[in-house]
């Protein structure tokens, strides 16, 4: 019999113990943390005056102190024995206190289905308590009012897919394409949705309710029939994740089929039954009317576009990195010399590259908080070409449209 050469032998060795270390890993992965644990930690925030307009969790004051008793968790937790078993903290709800505000936060760890639950709630009970009665930074806590209570995880899971703006976070770094960009995996961009007329990908649209989505009124232009609308959910188009008919399509009363300026190129679209959140399927959070997004802002525009112009829709979701671009470079002569109205948002690169394209229209420019919430900047509107120097992507500005949005969805 003939023997193998000693550096093909060597090659197959190292494949089998790479394999080996994979499958370990992976085992040691998932008997070490194959559980998620939610817990709900309550207490009385009362250097904090209560303003009703924490009931909204989108307004200023909401996400000001929720950003920082959120700090404050991740701190106790990463500066503890629990560190690397910690995956998150969540403020669910800010309630008025007779002594200030009333915090309830959901506390989320990887455990072993080995652990015992009594310990480790008393362990994360003992770290939260030892830190709220010491240092706890900009706020001042009530330690007496501080409760603890562990929470089912459906329980936990349901609320977190019910609140806007979340996502399951990912790991890989997000580059280049929808032109010049990459796909999309499950549950990164949770709120995307496709609008098919006759079954055929249209446009894109952002999910804002169980039963709203947001897009752009040229995306109907002679087709306003909801009957021959659907609307699709998840990463691909076919086979979609979930599909719901349509019911409703409000296209702004100010747009026209001939509006050759993009002016109030917006649309609402109503599902016909509710959506059920999971963790791939979520809405997106509606920014306040007053709210400025700066320039050079870093978003993500989403969409099954094409990968250059006049080319094919696709099949799989891809994401972009953009930049949002002053109003006043973008009007020069140059680039879109004066066009670009209040109710519109520039984003990209001047040096084009990268762009929403055909098919991407009425998708979603989000960008996220320092809470990591998302939030809907823009809607894909229009631009000259796809990733053309000096011709970047224009939107329609979801905060210039935030009171007919909400006129029409009461959201």
């Amino acid at each position: 019999m003939k023997l193998l050469e000693p550096w093909k032998l060597a090659l197959i060795v190292l494949a089998v113990v790479l394999f080996l270390a994979l499958v370990i890993g992976l085992l040691v992965y998932f008997l070490l943390f194959d559980e998620m644990y939610f817990y709900s930690g309550t207490f009385t925030v009362t250097n904090v005056q209560y303003n009703p307009s924490m009931e909204k969790k989108t307004s200023k004051e909401f996400k000001d102190l929720s950003t920082k008793v959120e700090t404050l968790m991740t701190r106790t937790f990463q500066a503890s024995i629990l560190n690397k078993k910690y995956i998150k903290s969540h403020v669910v709800h800010l309630n008025p206190d007779a002594r200030g505000v009333a915090v309830e936060v959901v506390l989320m760890f990887h455990f072993s289905s080995n652990d015992n639950r009594e310990a480790l709630w008393e362990r994360v009970n003992s770290i939260l308590r030892r830190r709220l009665q010491t240092n706890t930074g900009y706020l001042e806590i009530d330690p007496s009012t501080f409760k603890l209570a562990g929470m089912k995880m459906e329980n936990g899971v349901n609320l977190l897919n019910n609140s806007c703006g979340l996502r399951i976070s990912k790991l890989n770094s997000f580059t280049d394409r929808i032109s010049g960009g990459m796909s999309a995996q499950d549950g990164e961009w949770p709120w995307q949705t496709s609008l098919q007329l006759s079954g055929i990908h249209r446009c894109g649209a952002t999910l804002i309710s169980d039963t709203w989505l947001v897009t752009a009124a040229h995306c109907f232009r002679g087709q306003k029939n909801p009957r021959e609308w659907t609307a699709s959910f998840g990463t691909v188009v076919r086979p979609p994740k979930m599909r719901r008919f349509i019911r409703n399509i409000i296209v702004h009363e100010k747009y026209s089929d001939n509006n050759a300026d993009h002016d109030y190129d917006v649309a609402v679209v109503q599902l016909s039954a509710p959506i059920e959140f999971t963790n791939d399927i979520r809405m997106v959070c509606l920014p306040e009317a007053f709210y400025v997004f700066p320039h050079n802002t870093t978003c993500f525009v989403t969409g099954w576009g094409a990968l250059s112009f006049d080319g094919p829709s696709i099949n799989n979701l891809q994401q972009a990195e953009v930049k949002i671009i002053d109003t006043n470079i973008c009007n020069r002569e140059e680039v879109y010399n004066g066009l670009i109205t209040p109710g519109m948002v520039c984003a990209g690169y001047l040096e084009g590259k990268v762009d929403a394209c055909q098919g991407d229209s009425g998708g979603p420019l989000v960008t996220a908080d320092r809470r990591g919430i998302w939030y809907l900047v823009g809607i894909v509107s229009w631009g000259d070409e796809c990733a053309k120097r000096n011709k970047p992507g224009v939107y329609t500005r979801v905060t210039y449209y935030r009171d007919w949005i909400a006129a029409k969805t009461g959201i």
